[in-house]
């Protein structure tokens, strides 16, 4: 199931205010650039950056993601790990907005997300 027209729209101002902060200066976006990526009850921040063996190709490494868990009314805070597998974010498994989690993600307390 994906999420509805008006949490979506929730979803791209709260994101593009975040990625905007978050930016690296105009003159190396070319070799990294932060974004997002919304995908059914997903949100996933990731880094944009060129292959290193084919510079007109783009790849997207994950940083965070969070799920809409509309049964609990909240979403779900993922990390990825070395095993490049995401799991449950455990100082804060859940937030109740989308808000707090990327409050949560710019923070980094625990040097999950940014390393």
């Amino acid at each position: 199931m994906t999420i509805d027209s008006l949490k979506t729209l929730d979803i791209i101002e709260v994101m593009e205010n975040f990625v905007d902060k978050r930016k690296p200066p105009e003159e190396i976006r070319a070799k990294l650039d932060i974004d997002y990526r919304i995908d059914g009850q997903s949100v996933t921040i990731v880094e944009v950056r060129p292959r290193w063996d084919n510079p007109e190709v783009y790849r997207d490494s994950p940083i965070a993601k969070t799920t809409f868990i509309k049964a609990k009314n909240q979403w779900k805070v993922f990390w990825m790990r070395q095993d490049l597998k995401w799991h449950s974010y455990k100082p804060k498994p859940y937030v109740k907005n989308l808000s707090e989690f990327t409050e949560l993600v710019d923070e980094d307390k625990h040097a999950c997300f940014w390393g």
